[in-house]
């Protein structure tokens, strides 16, 4: 259910692809909003693919671009950051911990989990 009184400017968040259980868990974050396509012009894009970071930034430029992964692989987050994201993140990790890093991404920060290395 989404939250009744989100503040005037709330952060959009493009998930690509749709997933309806993530959607439904970054919508009760009052600060954020799950929009269905980038003609929305998303503030960050959450991503599963990496070669999809630089068609989504085709798109829209000023959009961010968060790369979401279930585990580390060696590389992966240098290689994610030269494709143009902005981090790499935990898919199944705390909501509160990818909400954080959208809010991060969003203000220009490179977010990299912890838990999947140095860039």
């Amino acid at each position: 259910m989404p939250v009744a009184h989100r503040p005037a400017r709330s952060l959009r968040v493009l998930l690509h692809p749709p997933n309806p259980a993530l959607a439904l868990r970054l919508e009760l974050q009052p600060d954020l909003e799950v929009v269905r396509d980038s003609m929305a012009r998303p503030a960050v894009a959450l991503v599963e693919d990496a070669g999809s970071v630089p068609g989504l930034l085709a798109e829209d430029p000023e959009c961010r671009v968060l790369v979401l992964t279930g585990s580390a692989h060696p590389g992966l987050a240098a290689a994610v950051l030269a494709a143009g994201a902005a981090g790499l993140v935990l898919r199944d990790g705390p909501i509160e911990d990818l909400a954080d890093a959208i809010r991060r991404a969003s203000m220009g920060e490179t977010v990299v989990d912890p838990a999947l290395g140095t860039p």
